[in-house]
């Protein structure tokens, strides 16, 4: 993904009339990459302590998250509908912020979306059930991440709004998937994969947390007072660099105590990725258009991490 990439066109009811290309693309299937990668966190982790992978769980696993992942987006997108902060949008750098637009734009009814999105939620709670086998832990973990994943931004909780939604962020992309993934695996709860977790959970959050700047006018006016609203612009732009700054800490941290390989340094190397982001968001924070290369390079640091974590912890253990 080049970080100066133009901005994409908003979808249009013409060109969406095959209804599977409509319905997949309402997921925002761009983004889906952001539940997989930890799954393969907790699979690594799970590799690394000796524990010999079961090849049809762990793919279930993989589309049970990319699947509840999907279900949330739709559902995120019928909610910010119906409290009016995607209709009140006028500065969301599409296709990151500002949702999918199928509402706004009549591609899908608020009805047709909250049936897809619900549909998607149960489809990975099915799956959730069929993998029960590893043990009832994991029924804690999916039930909670349900939860989080439809309290989010659904009324009367709406999680977001309250300040809570980077806390959900990170602890659903980062603890949830990879112990959950791990879990399938090992059959037992272990420390390992929480720590693994720790820094892929906080590049999660400051993606979520870098999306809000384009949106804050609109949230605040829609009721919505997560962190960026609440603290201002000028005080925000700060928060982005303190959290990549502890994710990549905590991962060196964690090495250098022995909790995790050497090998998983590798996600290191993401850094001036993230480092650039930050620069790009301190100087420009008020200046929407130009956040674009920002919200790519978190997009790319986010992932790259993830895979070269994993493909570290896998290597360790062989």
């Amino acid at each position: 993904m080049n970080p100066d990439a133009a901005t994409h066109a908003e979808p249009h009811p013409a060109q969406l009339a095959n209804p599977f290309k409509r319905y997949f693309l309402a997921t925002r299937p761009s983004f889906l990459l952001a539940s997989l990668v930890p799954v393969f966190i907790g699979l690594a982790t799970a590799h690394v302590s000796g524990v010999a992978l079961n090849v049809w769980s762990a793919f279930l696993t993989m589309i049970g998250a990319v699947v509840i992942h999907a279900g949330v987006n739709v559902l995120n997108d019928y909610y910010d509908a119906l409290n009016g902060t995607d209709d009140l949008n006028q500065e969301r750098l599409f296709p990151f912020t500002g949702g999918s637009r199928f509402i706004q734009n009549g591609v899908l009814s608020r009805r047709e979306t909250a049936r897809f999105g619900a549909a998607l939620l149960g489809g990975g709670g099915l799956i959730g059930l069929w993998l029960l086998h590893a043990g009832s832990g994991l029924f804690v973990i999916g039930l909670l991440g349900l939860f989080i994943g439809w309290a989010y931004s659904a009324p009367p909780f709406a999680l977001n709004s309250r300040g809570l939604g980077e806390l959900c962020v990170g602890t659903g992309f980062g603890l949830m998937i990879v112990s959950g993934a791990d879990y399938v695996q090992r059959h037992h709860f272990d420390l390992l994969p929480l720590a693994a977790s720790l820094p892929y959970a906080l590049l999660a959050t400051s993606l979520l947390y870098i999306n809000q700047f384009p949106d804050r006018a609109a949230d605040e006016q829609a009721g919505k007072h997560h962190w960026v609203v609440r603290l201002g612009v000028e005080r925000a732009r700060w928060g982005y660099l303190i959290m990549v700054s502890l994710a990549y800490g905590i991962l060196a941290t964690l090495v250098i105590m022995g909790v995790l390989p050497n090998r998983s340094l590798l996600g290191l190397l993401p850094l001036p990725l993230s480092m650039r982001a930050a620069l790009t968001l301190l100087r420009h924070a008020r200046d929407v258009p130009k956040l674009t290369p920002a919200i790519v390079l978190t997009i790319q640091a986010l992932l790259a991490h993830g895979m070269l974590l994993a493909l570290g912890l896998w290597l360790a253990g062989r």
